[in-house]
């Protein structure tokens, strides 16, 4: 049984007469950063200055006064726990040369995913805490949940415990972002990393988008309009997803007609066959061994890295035919956020 958290769980004042140092102001940075500041934490955000998110940074910074911006190499020495929140194939670049000269003994080094620290781009030294945060949702959820004062269910895991007190930090942390409004669950960087790539590429990106494109392909090729296989196998997705969301797969099949409850339990099996789960463990195996994070920090590294495949795949993904369709039937939809 996993282990569950909450705000009576967690105290917020390990993190007093500290300071955080947030790397990068993304997604997950901006999010990260003002709910610790404004859960009345000292925090500075490392940036390059004159990035894109610098300015961004610093308007916030001019309504908290315990809420700095700094170059990356500045906030890294001032920082007591120090997050990473780079892009995976950037964090191993930006910690080396410019992170890891200030991990002093007896500092945190944090992350909101395993990735590096699992497959060792990322080698702290043995004399510092090693952790994880890492809120189930995006950082601008993250953000909206905490000022309406409730919160993400976030993970937490602990690789180095140097201190003895490195799952105390943990809890505050998270407990500073909001998430133990919500609960904090207790995991290891290996189980978050290998099932959040799983996640990704066997079913929340890879497979759903290749299934979308499959169906929208062959309602196309007999013969049917191109906007009608869209409503059909695109447009639908979200509200059969956010039932699922809401209460379960049981929701869904509840909420749907009787023709398409029934149409599920005939039809799912011939579209995810024996051989489609064989293909999973396959792809599980590749992620569990180091294949694909090889494979992908080879593609991406930016020392290096030419993204060539990426880049390519992504123009062809673009020029696909569900995109241009999606492109005008998405103008009618007046609820839709630009």
């Amino acid at each position: 049984m996993i282990n569950k958290y909450y705000d009576t769980d967690c105290n917020l004042s390990m993190l007093d007469g500290k300071t955080v140092a947030v790397i990068g102001f993304g997604s997950q940075g901006h999010a990260h950063s003002e709910n610790l500041a404004e859960s009345g934490v000292n925090v500075v955000v490392g940036l390059r200055k004159g990035s894109g998110h610098w300015a961004k940074a610093a308007a916030f910074a001019e309504t908290c006064p315990n809420f700095k911006v700094m170059e990356v190499e500045e906030a890294a020495k001032a920082g007591d726990i120090v997050m990473m929140l780079v892009p995976d194939e950037m964090a191993a670049d930006v910690y080396n040369k410019q992170v890891a000269p200030h991990m002093t003994e007896g500092k945190t080094l944090a992350f909101a995913h395993g990735f590096n620290i699992h497959f060792q781009a990322v080698q702290p030294p043995k004399n510092v805490d090693v952790i994880m945060i890492a809120p189930k949702g995006p950082g601008h959820t993250v953000r909206s949940q905490y000022v309406q004062g409730k919160g993400v269910p976030s993970l937490i895991a602990i690789h180095q415990d140097y201190t003895g007190k490195a799952k105390e930090t943990a809890l505050a942390y998270a407990s500073g972002i909001g998430a133990g409004r919500a609960g904090i669950l207790e995991t290891t960087f290996r189980e978050e990393t290998e099932t959040d790539l799983f996640g990704e590429q066997a079913v929340l990106c890879g497979g759903v988008c290749e299934l979308i494109m499959a169906g929208f392909d062959t309602l196309v090729e007999a013969g049917y309009a191109p906007e009608m296989a869209y409503f059909e196998t695109c447009h639908e997705m979200k509200l059969i997803v956010d039932l699922i969301n809401e209460g379960g797969l049981a929701k869904m099949r509840y909420s749907v007609s009787n023709t398409a409850e029934y149409g599920d339990y005939r039809t799912g099996k011939r579209i995810i066959t024996e051989e489609t789960r064989q293909e999973m463990k396959k792809i599980l195996g590749e992620i569990q061994d180091g294949t694909f994070a090889s494979e992908f920090l080879t593609e991406m590294s930016p020392t290096g890295g030419r993204r060539t495949h990426f880049l390519a795949q992504r123009r062809v993904a673009a020029g696909h035919a569900i995109e241009k369709v999606g492109t005008e039937l998405r103008k009618m939809m007046s609820w839709l956020k630009k």
